[in-house]
């Protein structure tokens, strides 16, 4: 069936994949609306679209949705989270809300296109698989005009999730550790995503129709990492090193500790576990509805452009978790040690003149300045933030120091020539920290 008008509303549309079939969407002459909880992001990515601002979780009653979807004929959700954490709840985001969502369109004879996930399944073994296949039961059990595409692991321009785990693991350089490199995985093309979604709203795939979106050939994980280094033009890893299941074990809980900072690592237990069961499916015969097969792995990557900016991002996202570490650390430690030793931290100040009692409110003074930026570096909300207090404050040590104090600029230990590559450093992460 062709939808009748050419108004499309998808959810999640500045994310990876929302992205990617909004802008094909856009490019077929559709005209899309937006929704998403994060509106600086969501203008920052798409500018030329209308947004309707609204968190997904907070939707689970049937006739707000009613109301939100009235005058579109078509409703693509590309929304979704890899696990549980700060703002995202599994259940009511991939299953709650989208039977809420099913019903609305159902009722309002919405076409609906549900963006799935290879593996979904009520009694998957992970809860992202297990709520979205809840929330997929949900959309079948609606009625109505329905899709629902599963696709594998999805290759892309931009990186996000698995791919950015990808990258990751390509960067590193001389070597490659790699964990389960013999897990088996089939990846689509997001431009063969879209292509998908343009064909069944345009009539060419039939309405309640399940689709795994996957390429014909089966890679390992080796060969989709080494593929994916060449891809980057990074020289060939010397030797490859295999991580015990302990070492794999032992990051993912870090992931996911962190991940209530608001550090979403692509290093979470999900998304390892997910890759460690492997990403497969049968593919879609799409010759039975008059559409090409899907690219492979090699043919993906071939017509995805590289440049230098895929590489730097590769490497930062590989180096940005050690910057922020240091700064965290290098901000807790200057603060903690001023304090355990403010009497002689005082003296300084005190041999140029400064009364003892100001010498040492002013040293447990910026102590606790320290601490504060070393803290917010911890929490990913404030770490953008934590870099430009670091700078700033960094400036005016090495001012104030330079009026009053100007000797420490001839001290063997150099403490002021070593705050130039702290400034420096809060810099380099400040530009780490974009979002997208």
């Amino acid at each position: 069936m062709t939808y009748q008008t050419n108004d499309v509303l998808v959810i999640g549309a500045y994310g990876l994949i929302g992205y990617g079939i909004s802008r094909r969407l856009i490019a077929e002459g559709y005209s899309v609306t937006g929704l998403g909880r994060n509106m600086q992001v969501a203008r920052r990515v798409l500018s030329g679209i209308p947004w309707i601002e609204h968190d997904v979780s907070t939707l689970c009653d049937e006739a707000e949705w009613r109301r939100i979807i009235t005058g579109f004929s078509t409703v693509v959700n590309c929304s979704g989270a890899l696990q549980d954490g700060p703002g995202d709840d599994l259940e009511t985001l991939h299953h709650d809300a989208v039977a809420a969502l099913a019903a609305a369109c159902s009722s309002e004879e919405v076409a609906l296109i549900q963006i799935s996930a290879v593996g979904a399944d009520p009694q998957a073994s992970t809860a992202f698989l297990a709520s979205k296949g809840r929330g997929d039961a949900a959309i079948r059990a609606a009625g109505g005009k329905w899709h629902i595409l599963r696709p594998g692991l999805v290759l892309a321009s931009n990186a996000y999730g698995g791919t950015t785990m990808l990258r990751l693991l390509a960067a590193f350089p001389l070597v490659q550790p790699i964990a389960a490199p013999e897990v088996r995985i089939q990846t689509v093309s997001l431009d063969d995503m879209a292509s998908t979604v343009v064909a069944a709203m345009e009539g060419q795939i039939p309405d309640g129709m399940d689709l795994d979106l996957v390429e014909p050939e089966v890679h390992s994980l080796r060969e989709v990492v080494s593929q994916m280094r060449q891809w980057l033009g990074f020289s060939p890893a010397k030797f490859e090193i295999a991580l015990p299941g302990f070492c794999v074990f032992s990051v993912s809980k870090f992931a996911d500790a962190l991940s209530w900072l608001g550090w979403r690592s692509p290093l979470r237990t999900t998304a390892l576990k997910v890759l460690s069961e492997g990403v497969l499916a049968k593919p879609t015969d799409l010759g039975t509805f008059g559409l090409p097969p899907f690219s492979s792995l090699a043919e993906t990557l071939g017509t995805m452009p590289v440049g230098g900016q895929d590489r730097l991002f590769a490497r930062m996202t590989l180096l940005s978790p050690v910057i922020i570490a240091c700064l965290c650390l290098f901000w807790l430690s200057s603060g903690i040690v001023g304090i355990a030793r403010v009497s002689d931290a005082a003296l300084v100040l005190e041999d140029v003149g400064w009364a003892r009692s100001l010498a040492v409110s002013s040293v447990l003074f910026w102590a606790v300045v320290d601490i504060t930026i070393g803290a917010a570096f911890a929490f990913r909300r404030y770490a953008p933030s934590a870099c430009w207090a670091a700078v700033g404050v960094s400036l005016f040590y090495l001012m104030a120091s330079t009026v009053t104090v100007p000797s420490l600029w001839v001290d063997p230990l150099g403490p002021l020539a070593k705050v130039v590559p702290s400034i420096i450093l809060a810099l380099v992460a400040r530009a780490a920290l974009e979002a997208r």
